[in-house]
């Protein structure tokens, strides 16, 4: 009779791992299914990342080309229309400063310098404090009647 105490699993349903390296009675002793001598079949081997079994990997066949300048400053950039846009949904005031368009959401950091370009249109006279202004940028701005003020970084 089977109770919770002597219950079984079905006959057949589990089966016992192979335990390679464990004598030649096994099946699997000698090189324990690793092959003959080489890096793969010593104990504790990692493939190095990008290699290609003595291949010479993608990254050194491909030439390399292009320049990148390790001075670059990264700036958050802002088109003359969104802040127009802002302005005109009431969401900032005339007076725009690096901490007025983060609030805003137009910006996502305010460690990182702003850069304000000349996209779109412009239909209000604004005081833009930035880091960087377009030259395009610069002249929607002074034509609208407003006024740019350059912050040091």
């Amino acid at each position: 009779m089977k109770h919770i105490g002597n219950l079984t699993y079905a006959p057949g349903s589990r089966k016992n791992r192979k335990r390679i390296g464990r004598g030649e009675g096994s099946g699997h002793g000698g090189t324990a299914t690793r092959g003959h001598k080489g890096h793969q079949s010593r104990g504790n081997f990692r493939y190095k990342r990008n290699f290609e079994g003595g291949q010479m990997p993608l990254s050194r066949r491909i030439p390399k080309f292009g320049f990148v300048n390790p001075f670059r400053t990264e700036c958050q950039i802002v088109n003359v229309g969104q802040l127009d846009e802002l302005v005109r949904n009431g969401r900032i005031g005339t007076e725009i400063t690096p901490d007025v368009l983060y609030r805003a959401g137009a910006v996502s950091k305010l460690n990182v310098p702003i850069k304000i370009l000349g996209d779109g249109e412009l239909t209000v006279a604004l005081q833009v404090s930035a880091h960087r202004f377009s030259s395009a940028a610069q002249e929607k701005i002074t034509a609208a009647g407003g006024h740019c003020t350059i912050l040091e970084a």
